[in-house]
């Protein structure tokens, strides 16, 4: 998949089968309109095209809502994409001058000119434009005139998935991972860099590698113990992962760490993914640290029963 970080940067290709959106997630929705788009590029020799945008544009039309958070990060929601077969990418940058273009300038425009669209997919409910006034109506109505199809993917095809990105935040906020993971299609990731804790897991017998996102904006479920499983270097393992305060030794920061098991290689700096697959319980704060430890055992067990061990 090639990526472009512009639309700028892209040049038309043939047979260009487009969609676009957010795809925040590139959930079990999102997948049905971009297996769409893969199938007709491959039945007509053109090649998909995914236009999508980066801030997200609530993030600029709506800035007093800051506490927006995102399930996927713009490099993990590329290598969910590649991974469904996308042939370009493009992330262009959101602004509010880019809103205020008119429905028929965005067409012209954006999806005529700079991308060559001979087949556009869009859900039903798809709307662009200055004050979001563009519609499918808009694309059937142009369509003939620029040279393009518009196919329609109907309500009744993604209500059957009932499946929205707003749904999928508030699961992993409550920490209900198994509606989380089913709607996406897969188990909620995080990415980041392992860097240095205080060392109190190592002293109690349960070492943990301490994760920090790439991105502020990244969503983080809600505070408690999981069953995971953790990518480092293309090798996969299972462990138990903690987010929290660590309120038994009187923690102030928000951290995300895991005990990766049968595991004791030094990994400081590194990038690792932990994959969230089950909810263990909620944080709690223990009567000392030998406490601690006898709950930490018994998370341990639960996570190697849930996790099939």
């Amino acid at each position: 998949m090639k990526i472009y970080h512009h639309i700028d940067e892209f040049s038309p290709v043939p047979g260009a089968v487009v969609t676009i959106g957010t795809f925040d997630g590139v959930h079990q929705g999102h997948r049905k309109i971009i297996s769409g788009i893969t199938e007709l590029a491959k039945a007509s020799g053109g090649e998909s095209v995914i236009l999508t945008f980066f801030p997200h544009p609530r993030m600029i039309l709506h800035p007093e809502d800051q506490w927006l958070k995102l399930i996927t990060t713009i490099a993990e929601k590329a290598t969910l994409l590649e991974e469904l077969g996308v042939d370009h990418l493009i992330i262009t940058p959101f602004s509010r001058d880019f809103s205020n273009q008119s429905p028929e300038e965005y067409i012209r425009q954006v999806l005529v000119e700079k991308i060559g669209t001979r087949k556009i997919v869009i859900g039903y409910d798809h709307h662009f434009g200055k004050d979001r006034a563009g519609s499918l109506a808009d694309l059937q109505r142009l369509g003939p005139q620029y040279g393009f199809e518009v196919m329609e993917i109907p309500e009744q095809d993604i209500n059957d998935v009932a499946v929205s990105s707003t749904r999928i935040r508030n699961a992993l906020l409550e920490n209900d991972i198994a509606t989380a993971n089913n709607c996406l299609g897969y188990p909620f990731f995080i990415t980041g860099k392992v860097i240095r804790g205080d060392q109190i897991g190592r002293q109690i017998g349960y070492p943990t590698a301490n994760i920090q996102p790439h991105e502020s904006y990244k969503l983080i479920p809600g505070d408690g113990i999981f069953a995971v499983t953790v990518d480092i270097d293309g090798e996969t393992y299972k462990g138990m992962a903690y987010i929290g305060q660590r309120p038994t030794v009187n923690g102030i920061t928000r951290n995300i760490e895991v005990n990766i098991f049968n595991f004791n290689r030094e990994i400081y700096n590194q990038d690792i993914r932990m994959n969230f697959l089950h909810y263990i319980r909620g944080d709690m704060k223990f009567n000392g640290l030998d406490a601690l430890t006898a709950q930490l055992a018994q998370d341990k067990i639960d996570t190697l029963r849930l996790l099939g061990s």
